[in-house]
């Protein structure tokens, strides 16, 4: 029979005084969520407490009702704060060094006297669960700046929850001061296209060797480059790297011109040695100006709040379909008669588009 566990309890005799805290802040950080007020988040986050900022993404990430509700309150109270930053996407295919570069690549930026924070919009997380917590700890250097702030998106959720959380959380990290904003995506996929709908230039990171391996780059993927890096240029494969970087600037030629009137280039990286990294961020300065002066970066900004706007219609136009009680009750049914070829999906649409318009007139 196992012995009864004794009480570990700690115990103050009478007449002892009791120690303090060894944490002398613990008494600032004992608020919650909940007891914290609109105010108190829009001032912690204009003043830059990383705290009330992870907090406040915190509540962007959350499902609650509640949460929803005083997380929308804080991104409008937010909002004329924000939209100053630089926003930039990085992307490339697992083992292309994204992770590595961006350590670097963030060094460099905040050397510039600049505040750096780094959003991950990571659509597979769902299935490796927590892939870029270990990117996180990957950019230990750069997690320990003070002017940089590493975020990973949550893990399990879809690639349009994610997306749209990343859109609110520049917000808030705009308002919190941040002057330059990093977008991570996982992979080449859907998620560089919601990345694209966010930044303001576009970086696709690619590894040495070229001919055969442009063919297996999606051409969308290529035109929404503002830039290509060959990245891992170093030892061995320095000259394969530079042998890639012609290539693909051969083939970027071959693309018709953008509306932005910038014409995108190739270069070639090395996050180990910290080479490229000068360039690229000379290169991202150069596009912004350019664009600047010619107009396209306000309307690339007014377009994408546009495309926001009405992804947010469509989403919340969807959640009501499908709360309803009458389409809750014939989907089932008219989902097995359509997935059975006795009903085609159009009038399937149609059918349950009717029954909600009803319901909706007869609440």
């Amino acid at each position: 029979m196992a012995e009864k566990p004794q009480n570990t309890k700690p115990t103050v005799h009478k007449g002892t005084t009791s120690p303090g805290n060894i944490n002398p802040r613990l008494s600032e950080r004992k608020g919650t969520k909940e007891n914290l007020e609109v105010h108190d988040y829009l001032e912690g986050i204009r003043r830059g407490d990383r705290m009330l900022l992870s907090r406040a993404i915190t509540l962007v990430e959350s499902k609650l009702k509640k949460h929803q509700k005083l997380a929308q309150s804080i991104i409008e109270g937010c909002l004329p704060f924000s939209g100053k930053a630089f926003r930039i996407g990085i992307t490339g295919s697992p083992g292309v060094g994204k992770s590595s570069f961006i350590e670097a690549m963030g060094q460099y930026i905040i050397r510039q006297d600049r505040k750096l924070a780094v959003l991950a919009i990571d659509p597979s997380s769902q299935i490796s669960h927590g892939s870029i917590l270990g990117d996180k700890t990957r950019m230990g250097v750069l997690a320990n700046k003070k002017q940089a702030y590493i975020r990973p998106s949550p893990a399990g959720d879809s690639l349009g929850g994610v997306a749209r959380k990343t859109r609110e959380t520049i917000i808030l990290c705009e308002a919190a001061g941040y002057d330059t904003i990093l977008i991570e995506t996982v992979g080449v996929g859907q998620s560089e296209i919601a990345a694209h709908s966010m930044v303001d230039f576009f970086l696709l990171l690619l590894l040495p060797g070229a001919g055969d391996e442009l063919q297996g780059i999606k051409r969308g993927i290529v035109e929404m480059a503002d830039l290509i890096a060959v990245n891992k240029a170093d030892g061995e494969r320095k000259r394969l790297a530079q042998k890639a970087r012609q290539a693909y600037q051969n083939a970027l030629h071959l693309f018709p011109a953008k509306d932005s009137q910038w014409t995108p280039k190739a270069v070639t990286s090395s996050a180990i040695e910290s080479e490229g990294m000068e360039q690229i961020w000379k290169l991202m300065l150069e596009y912004r100006e350019a664009t600047k002066k010619n107009g396209y970066f306000e309307q690339r900004r007014s377009e994408q709040a546009t495309y926001w706007l009405n992804d947010t219609i469509d989403r919340k136009l969807k959640q009501i379909f499908n709360q309803s009680p009458t389409v809750k009750e014939a989907q089932q049914n008219i989902h097995k008669l359509v997935t059975e070829g006795n009903m085609s999906p159009f009038q399937g649409a149609e059918i349950l588009l009717h029954k909600f318009i009803a319901d909706r007139k007869n609440p």
